[in-house]
């Protein structure tokens, strides 16, 4: 009788996905399952708030559970016309320390002894944009806009454009990808089955 694993050792032309299996807690690039998604990874500029670079690698890391959901968002999207750009996911805790340092204000920024959803890569900052320009649709404010104009409940001098783009977002990640929003940042969405995942603190490479 042969064993298992010499009957694997005969059959080299499997797949390795016939072979194993990926838990959706699992964080994976989100480029390998979405390769046309847009990445403008702030935290990997000195365009931030924080006015410099604290992330090595341009590659945004997720739980796989969200990057299924996700994809889920992005082909609808595209069939519109329409697509995601990634501003922040993964986050190491390092990183949230740093932030909090900076602005500790926890409606924008997670006290780091609980940890940010992003610790987990559960949590994305993300926009739309038109995929014919590469433009982003005018949203209320700019990423990371500390102030009450950034909340999904403020109108009072946007254009009526502005207040749909944010609504067609909230709809697109809440209705069709299950995701859930934080009323204070349009751009920040939580993927819940993925908040048992541990605080991590580790940089990409």
């Amino acid at each position: 009788m042969i064993s298992p694993l010499r009957f694997l050792l005969f059959l080299p032309f499997l797949p390795l996905v016939a072979l194993s299996q990926s838990a959706d807690d699992e964080l994976i690039n989100v480029k390998e399952v979405i390769p046309d998604i847009v990445l403008d990874l702030k935290y990997g500029t000195t365009v931030n708030f924080l006015n410099q670079k604290v992330y090595t690698a341009n590659e945004c890391l997720l739980a796989l559970g969200a990057v299924k959901h996700l994809k889920v968002v992005q082909d609808s999207l595209r069939s519109r016309g329409l697509g995601l750009k990634i501003f922040d996911g993964y986050r190491p805790r390092a990183v949230q320390y740093l932030m909090w340092e900076i602005f500790p204000n926890a409606t924008y920024v997670a006290n780091p002894e609980s940890g940010s959803n992003h610790n987990r890569g559960a949590a994305i900052d993300l926009t739309i944009v038109d995929l014919s320009t590469g433009q982003e649709l005018p949203m209320p404010t700019p990423f990371d806009w500390f102030g009450p104009e950034s909340g999904h409940g403020w109108t009072l001098g946007l254009t009526a454009e502005q207040v749909a783009n944010r609504a067609l977002l909230k709809a697109m990640m809440e209705n069709v990808g299950g995701f859930t929003s934080l009323m204070d940042e349009w751009w920040h969405y939580t993927y819940s089955p993925a908040l048992s995942i541990p605080l991590l603190d580790f940089q990409m490479k």
